[in-house]
């Protein structure tokens, strides 16, 4: 059964892949809004598939033209655990993980959080690759958008 949508909420999904990690990496994005729906793709040579997945959620949060209620769905436990547990005690340590080492990715994750804050935004999680709708078709864009970097 469809997901019952509200009208007053951004939907976005997200997903990001690399070939190599560090390689070629793309991301792909989905938001939806009533009854309209936009996609995002891109890619970088050189990345992480933590950053494909940190860059997709930054590059559709940016998409949002005024300050919104988002639920944002990614297959990434980094992202949604990263914004939901991790960084309070990321900001409290100085950008310092718990084994004392600096957190990977800082600059980005500082990008997401202020789009956050911006916007009220939902991190859900859902397993990848398992027949979710928007999840595979983001994981295509992603792909496209890697694909197209060879």
């Amino acid at each position: 059964m469809p997901q019952e949508l509200s009208k007053d909420t951004v939907y976005i999904y997200t997903d990001g892949c690399c070939k190599g990690n560090p390689g070629p990496g793309g991301y792909g994005c989905i938001l939806k809004y009533e009854d309209k729906i936009k996609e995002l793709k891109g890619g970088e040579r050189k990345s992480t598939n933590n950053r494909m997945e940190l860059t997709a959620a930054i590059v559709a949060l940016n998409a949002l033209k005024k300050p919104s209620r988002v639920i944002l769905t990614t297959d990434s436990q980094y992202l949604q655990k990263g914004m939901t547990k991790w960084i309070h005690g990321w900001i409290k340590r100085d950008w310092i993980t718990t084994d004392k080492k600096p957190v990977k990715n800082k600059e980005l994750w500082k990008k997401l959080l202020l789009l956050s804050q911006k916007h009220g935004v939902t991190w859900e999680w859902i397993k990848g690759h398992n027949g979710h709708p928007e999840n595979e078709r983001c994981d295509e864009l992603a792909n496209e958008a890697l694909d197209s970097l060879r």
